[in-house]
């Protein structure tokens, strides 16, 4: 009910409905980004245990170790790219780069949940993470990019405060979703389940391609 609203350009104010008017490439940016935090919510509550259990082969002490090592090498790897990816996509104008650097970075960490089923050493792990930091250092700063670029005057705070409650909720309902399913379904559909949300995130995003391309053409025209 929320989200038709929402895409109705209506959203509920203490429990009335107001209508606001926010542009296709905003709706679009959130509803992709709410998949693909969703999709990894489903994932969190759940990792620790599948390294304890699949790789470690039951190992509680070194499978919390591998579980915080896979942390840290994620943060420091999406750090360490992130920065001069950004500065690149600065560079350049326009805006397609920007676009297929969220698309692909998008893609890229589908396929990561996909590799978890064909783990079974701590190092099959670290290498999916650090191909999972390049994807979100891909996708971070050029979706902000697009996302600062086309947010519509005057909503700014209201815009933004969207998208982290989409983020919230979708991310929250996961995590609680996440242990329920594979106690159900076990790891391996669920990895699937995860991948299938990461791939309608970078779905969603190819219906900005001419938004984009039309930002695009006018960019240029206003240069010459």
């Amino acid at each position: 009910m929320g989200l038709f609203l929402w895409y109705n350009n209506q959203i509920y104010v203490n429990n009335n409905i107001m209508k606001t008017v926010i542009n296709r490439v905003i709706k679009t940016l959130i509803g992709s980004n709410f998949f693909l935090n969703s999709g990894w919510g489903l994932l969190a509550p759940i990792f620790t245990v599948f390294i304890v259990k699949n790789i470690t082969n039951g190992d509680f002490g070194r499978g919390v170790a591998v579980s915080g090592l896979t942390a840290l090498i994620f943060w420091i790897t999406k750090s360490l790219l992130q920065v001069p990816i950004a500065r690149y996509l600065d560079k350049n104008r326009g805006e397609y780069d920007d676009f297929w650097a969220v698309v692909i970075g998008t893609l890229i960490t589908a396929f990561v949940p996909l590799g978890f089923i064909l783990s079974t050493t701590a190092w099959h792990i670290y290498a999916l993470q650090i191909l999972y930091a390049v994807g979100s250092a891909l996708n971070f700063p050029s979706w902000s990019a697009i996302f600062t670029r086309h947010i519509d005057r005057g909503q700014e705070a209201l815009e933004w405060s969207i998208n982290s409650t989409f983020l919230g909720v979708g991310f929250g309902i996961a995590n609680g979703v996440g242990g329920v399913a594979v106690a159900v379904l076990g790891f391996n559909l669920v990895f699937v389940l995860v991948s299938a949300f990461l791939f309608i995130s970078t779905i969603l995003l190819l219906f900005i391609k001419k938004d984009v391309a039309e930002y695009h053409r006018k960019r240029r025209a206003l240069r010459h």
